[in-house]
């Protein structure tokens, strides 16, 4: 797991940044460089998360899949809660 953070299974699903968001960027910019690059799934959920895709298939895929797309939605709207208030 990420340096001891812990995180949920699925990311919120807020129209807003959250605490959790704000706790969990890197592992969101992790997440979108190791989909850029081609990185298998199962290798980034095992890096990232601490997750054995193998013992927890279903798993692995939810916590991969689910904030993969959290990510992709901090990189189209999410961003504009850091700028500050003015922007959303």
């Amino acid at each position: 797991m990420t340096a001891g953070r812990k995180f949920e299974d699925r990311p919120p699903d807020k129209p807003h940044l959250t605490g959790y968001d704000e706790a969990h960027l890197s592992d969101y910019l992790r997440l979108l460089d190791a989909d850029a690059e081609g990185a298998d799934w199962r290798e980034a959920v095992a890096v990232i998360f601490g997750i054995d895709p193998t013992c927890e298939p279903e798993r692995a895929q939810v916590v991969h899949d689910t904030h993969l797309a959290r990510a992709r939605w901090m990189t189209e709207v999410g961003y504009a809660w850091l700028l500050g208030p003015r922007l959303h």
